[in-house]
């Protein structure tokens, strides 16, 4: 099976920023797509932003240029570099993984989720 755990949430004031961290782990033959999704209670969990193995992106059109996403292939880890984070930013995040097997299927699998936290 395969394993992901985030690192890199915490509480930071407005106008900060933070790094987040996913490392996958387990029977991973390769790596496709990765990405960034947030949630907060009682909404949808929603998309934040995706890279593809290639390193083509997709970003939310609301985070307006403050979030980065990127993957080092060597270390199966994805990145999401947040600036100028304000109080909207407040959530549960959560990283994506689309992982081949050594099998050739393509499954997708979810990390446990690091909260952050934007508070002054």
């Amino acid at each position: 099976q395969v394993q992901l755990v985030e690192s890199g949430g915490g509480l930071v004031q407005p106008g900060g920023s933070l790094r987040l961290s996913c490392a996958a782990s387990g029977s991973i033959f390769s790596i496709n797509d990765m990405g960034w999704y947030r949630q907060v209670p009682g909404k949808e969990r929603e998309l934040v932003a995706a890279i593809t193995s290639g390193g083509s992106t997709n970003y939310a059109d609301s985070l307006k240029g403050r979030f980065t996403i990127s993957r080092d292939n060597a270390k199966n880890t994805v990145y999401l570099q947040m600036n100028s984070l304000n109080s909207e930013d407040t959530a549960v995040y959560y990283c994506n993984v689309v992982v081949r097997t050594s099998w050739g299927l393509l499954r997708s699998y979810w990390g446990q989720g690091t909260q952050v936290t934007v508070s002054s």
